[in-house]
């Protein structure tokens, strides 16, 4: 996706939440959240696995509620044992507010734009994946870095395509710029990335935040830092000229100190 299209901003630092657990989760954690422009939402890869596309779109109609205020009104459905609200609804929701709006001649565009990232970890059928995030409502997608060069040029030319911005995870990539040099065109987003079981069993292995500068030096592109869920991880993240902070521990599941935790890191995160 062109940059100048692309809903992130380079002025701005975000704070980006994987939802790995259930939907039931997800309904309850997404509305307790503070509506900010610097929060991101990602569909994480279990999640998907196990909900499919209907999971992500699921997620992207909870999120478009919340963002207009109305997320409250659905979170009630999260011990369905359907899992959740269904999508119809969802929709039907979203529909009967944005009408109500219209009705009142109001403008019925989101203060908040209520932006979803699908971690698919592609690895091939760039094209594929990208068109099943994007009829999800999907605002971004993520390919490994280790796909086949073919194959990450195909997925960053298909979210250009469909306005999607396409994210590479150069997770377990020891040379990330050697991935970037042999594309056709750059994504807007590349994650640098420390993996769970790496962090756990592991633990002399570092996020590696040296690699930051040395992306942003040679390109125009943001950067995500994935791999520690701490506050003093964010802190250094963020020290190190990241743009975005991936957590997901926190978040597992939601409590009554959520939207204080989503506040506190939205305070480092500047």
């Amino acid at each position: 996706m062109d940059k100048t299209n692309s809903k992130l901003s380079s002025k701005k630092r975000y704070l980006q939440i994987a939802l790995n657990s259930t939907i039931e989760e997800a309904y309850k954690i997404i509305p307790q959240l503070p509506v900010s422009d610097r929060i991101l939402i990602e569909a994480g890869t279990p999640f998907i696995k196990r909900y499919g596309e209907e999971g992500i779109r699921q997620i992207k109609s909870l999120y478009e509620l919340h963002t207009l205020g109305q997320a409250s009104q659905v979170s009630r459905f999260s011990n369905m044992p359907t899992g959740g609200l269904s999508s119809f609804l969802l929709k039907a929701a979203l529909k009967t507010y944005t009408s109500s709006r219209e009705t009142a001649k109001e403008s019925p565009s989101f203060a908040v734009y209520p932006y979803v990232v699908a971690d698919l970890k592609m690895m091939d059928r760039g094209g594929t994946e990208v068109e099943i995030a994007s009829r999800a409502g999907a605002d971004a997608a993520v390919a490994m870095g280790h796909s086949p060069i073919e194959s990450l040029n195909v997925f960053v030319q298909k979210c250009e395509d469909l306005g999607l911005d396409a994210m590479i995870d150069m997770m377990n990539v020891e040379y990330p710029l050697s991935v970037l040099r042999q594309l056709k065109k750059i994504p807007r987003v590349v994650i640098l990335h420390r993996g769970v079981d790496e962090e756990e069993l592991n633990k002399e292995k570092q996020i590696p935040l040296h690699e930051i500068r040395r992306v942003k030096g040679n390109y125009d592109i943001l950067v995500a830092i994935a791999g520690g869920d701490t506050i003093r991880e964010a802190q250094r993240a963020i020290f190190n000229d990241a743009d975005i902070v991936v957590v997901w521990k926190s978040f597992y599941q939601s409590s009554q100190d959520t939207a204080l935790l989503a506040q506190e890191f939205l305070k480092e995160i500047k």
